[in-house]
């Protein structure tokens, strides 16, 4: 019988913190390198540090990817999850994850699935957050994931976050888009700030 992991996402949740997570719990950045080789994704180095926010000590996944991200299709990024000799369930998961993200962004931007571009959630550092967080969920023979919901945070922490097409306002609308989708069990429907990334 797996493990259970729980997420307590008092302040949301990304994917280098899932990863630093991960870390936390016992995988070797080295492991997880191991796993991620298995991907034909090159020009990015993952590495990891100890760090204290507000008072608590963590460890921060980094992952650095050199040059500009060039865009992605659904079919491009399924290509590289589908030629890599991961296990298949990590394939089949990742394949879940991105076609909900894709769904997601061509309902935002009018556009069909198969060709509308991923910008960020097509960009390596995302695809290594995705496919590192699954192995090393793998690796602790986690099962199953649960997660807190976050807390809401005033109205004027309202941002703006960077987008190669325009700067939408937080969250996002591919978050707001796959939250009311598929509900997730956890997830804060009216919160006025940006707490969890899209990959989340």
């Amino acid at each position: 019988m797996g493990r259970l992991a729980y997420l307590d996402c008092f302040s949301g949740v990304s994917g280098d913190m899932l990863l630093g997570a991960i870390i936390d719990c016992g995988v070797s950045v080295g492991d997880l390198r191991g796993e991620l080789a298995k991907l034909r994704l090159d020009g990015y180095n993952l590495s990891a540090t100890r760090v204290t926010r507000s008072g608590l000590a963590a460890t921060q996944a980094v992952v650095e990817v050199a040059g500009a991200p060039a865009p992605r299709t659904l079919g491009d990024v399924l290509g590289i999850i589908d030629q890599s000799s991961l296990p298949h369930e990590d394939r089949e998961k990742a394949a879940r994850i991105f076609q909900r993200l894709a769904e997601a962004e061509a309902k935002v931007h009018g556009e069909m699935v198969e060709a509308v571009h991923l910008h960020d959630v097509g960009a390596v550092d995302a695809i290594v957050d995705v496919m590192g967080t699954l192995a090393g969920l793998r690796l602790l023979d986690v099962h199953e994931v649960f997660a807190s919901p976050p807390l809401p945070a005033p109205a004027p922490s309202m941002g703006r976050t960077a987008s190669c097409r325009c700067p939408p306002p937080r969250p996002s609308s591919s978050s707001r888009g796959l939250t009311r989708r598929f509900g997730p069990r956890t997830a804060l429907q009216e919160s006025s700030s940006h707490l969890r990334a899209p990959l989340s």
